[in-house]
């Protein structure tokens, strides 16, 4: 519980603050803290702000400090991330929590459960082989996730304010007499930073779905594994991490697995089936949006229906423009529920879309099109 004089010491911190991205860091392992701030410290617009080695003391330090990133490790002594998380995000509201999770199967799970509590993204923990200095790919990912998650418009500023709203950047919807609006045959979603919650949020609200869907979600390998565990959890609906040759089904849900692009091919009988494909990263990614929606393009044609959710980048550009080319439809989250408007507002300011839906209303406009 606030004391006055915390409610004194969040003002005056505040207050104290600046034009850059405050990041709190939080992990029981001194070196692991110091190694961060090391990577951090030589960027001019991020400041360390606090760094602390337990949850409840991540609780006090937000509390106080009320920053734009936290990134904060799962297993901790006197209070671990998870139990901290909903904590945290009561106490310090606009903060995004970044989980620093390592790359096995109970990390994994326990970081997706961070993820549908809150937590916007998460990073592995480098292996102790694994450079991590300056131009190192950790590197990189880290100091363009904490960006992309604060853009400048939002950063905490010289005055004790709310973060700013966000403004809805101008787009217009596609208007295609032409566009199938029949019952699609196949589902294609692609998302990144925040996924996990918004396809939760949107499968789960789909209801009985008799067509496949298909999903990349930019995640390492293992965490594709839980997530498509986690969305059976939350929709009931039969998923699966793609698998080489695995048959793709009605009514089941496939997920790209981490490390590998996921492309829908025919076999001899015209059955569809996934193909894993080890090729370089598109957009930086692996798996990519392109290579799932243009393979599939390639056997459904106008009758699959895509959807855009949020994250970084503009993974899926190219392939949602042939989608609407050959008469598809397209549909995104808009800007104000997604964690960032990069994949899904690329498309909407491209004119590509059907719709620019929030989150909550993207589930119902699937279910209503599954109908016919």
């Amino acid at each position: 519980m606030a004391t006055p004089s915390d409610n004194i010491q969040s003002q005056s911190d505040a207050q104290n603050g600046s034009s850059k991205i405050q990041v709190l860091l939080v992990d029981d392992s001194a070196v692991i803290r110091g190694a961060l701030a090391r990577i951090l410290e030589n960027f001019d617009d991020v400041e360390i702000v606090s760094s602390v080695a337990n949850g409840e003391m991540a609780i006090s330090s937000a509390r106080r400090k009320q920053p734009d990133i936290i990134i904060m490790d799962i297993e901790m002594p006197v209070m671990d991330g998870i139990t901290a998380l909903p904590e945290v995000l009561k106490t310090s509201p606009n903060s995004k929590v970044i989980m620093f999770s390592s790359l096995t199967e109970e990390g994994a799970d326990v970081t997706l459960k961070a993820l549908s509590l809150g937590a916007v993204e998460c990073i592995v923990k480098p292996c102790s082989s694994e450079p991590i200095g300056e131009g190192s790919l950790f590197q990189r990912k880290l100091i363009e996730t904490i960006r992309g998650l604060v853009p400048k418009k939002a950063r905490s500023g010289a005055t004790l304010s709310a973060v700013p709203e966000k403004t809805e950047e101008s787009f217009s919807l596609r208007k295609d007499a032409m566009a199938y609006t029949g019952k699609p045959s196949l589902i294609m979603i692609g998302s990144s930073t925040g996924g996990p919650q918004a396809l939760f949020e949107v499968l789960k609200n789909i209801g009985t779905p008799d067509i496949p869907i298909v999903v990349t979600q930019h995640m390492p390998a293992k965490f594709t594994t839980m997530l498509a565990q986690h969305i059976q959890q939350h929709s009931s609906i039969p998923s699966f991490e793609g698998t080489e040759g695995m048959a793709v089904e009605k009514g089941k849900i496939y997920v790209a697995p981490g490390g590998y692009h996921m492309k829908l091919v025919q076999d001899e009988t015209f059955k569809t089936i996934i193909k894993l494909d080890e090729g370089p990263p598109i957009h930086y990614c692996k798996p990519s949006v392109e290579p799932m929606f243009t393979s599939a393009l390639e056997i459904y044609g106008r009758k699959a229906l895509g959807v855009m959710l949020t994250g970084m980048g503009n993974d899926g550009i190219n392939s949602s423009k042939d989608l609407v080319e050959k008469g598809g439809r397209l549909i995104a989250q808009d800007e104000k529920t997604s964690v960032v408007w990069g994949m899904p507002g690329a498309v909407a300011k491209a004119g590509l879309c059907a719709d620019v839906l929030p989150l909550n209303e993207i589930g119902p406009w699937i279910r209503k099109a599954l109908a016919g």
